[in-house]
């Protein structure tokens, strides 16, 4: 009982600490500006937090069909997205403030998203996608973690790739090694302040 409520910041259903709303920019290198609305009770409250940023400006965006994981406010769907317009993008989080406020964000930013809420991967069953963006919860612990990216490469075609953003000596070298464990691959994309964004590949010998 005491993990629930520790974790009830952010990675619960149904959020009910009191609802604050804090307006925030992301300005991207390329100049484009994107805006957002943070609600209390979702991760990254009041902030662009870096990891999420890290990811956005070094994600190798491949396929067609795109999954935010854990979605939060949005940020990461919504750029990516907003930056490939042709991408087809769905976005999920357990956490129903999140949710609410993602489908807030997308307007806010003129575009169109699937986006649905539920825990790990409910609310896609039998969907695929041609990537998997993840911002791991890790104040879930890690074997919520865990699960994430073990169930991810079902949801994946042949030749997708799970690109997860994590700090490196914060609990990302046991994510490497599970996503190395899991699809006998996994590389660094990118190495900036501590910060590391780690993609591997769904390779099918079958296909």
């Amino acid at each position: 009982m005491n993990g629930l409520i520790a974790l009830e910041h952010y990675y619960t259903r149904k959020p009910t600490s009191k609802l604050i709303v804090k307006k925030v920019n992301l300005v991207l290198k390329n100049g484009r500006l994107y805006r957002f609305e943070t609600p209390s009770g979702v991760f990254s409250f009041g902030k662009i937090d870096k990891a999420s940023r890290v990811l956005i400006e070094n994600a190798v965006v491949e396929g067609k069909k795109l999954l935010d994981l854990g979605c939060g406010y949005g940020i990461i769907g919504i750029v990516l997205k907003g930056e490939n317009p042709d991408l087809e993008v769905y976005m999920s989080d357990i956490n129903e403030r999140a949710v609410r406020y993602s489908k807030i964000n997308a307007r806010l930013n003129n575009v169109f998203l699937d986006i649905r809420k539920g825990a790990f991967f409910e609310p896609w069953k039998a969907s695929v996608f041609d990537m998997i963006s993840l911002n791991p919860p890790m104040s879930a612990g890690k074997r919520v973690v865990l699960r994430m990216i073990q169930e991810s490469i079902k949801h994946l075609s042949n030749g997708g790739s799970l690109q997860v953003v994590a700090f490196h000596n914060k609990g990302g070298s046991y994510i490497k090694k599970a996503m190395r464990e899991r699809f006998g691959n996994v590389k660094d994309i990118c190495k900036t302040g501590g910060i590391r964004v780690y993609r591997s590949v769904r390779r099918d010998e079958r296909a």
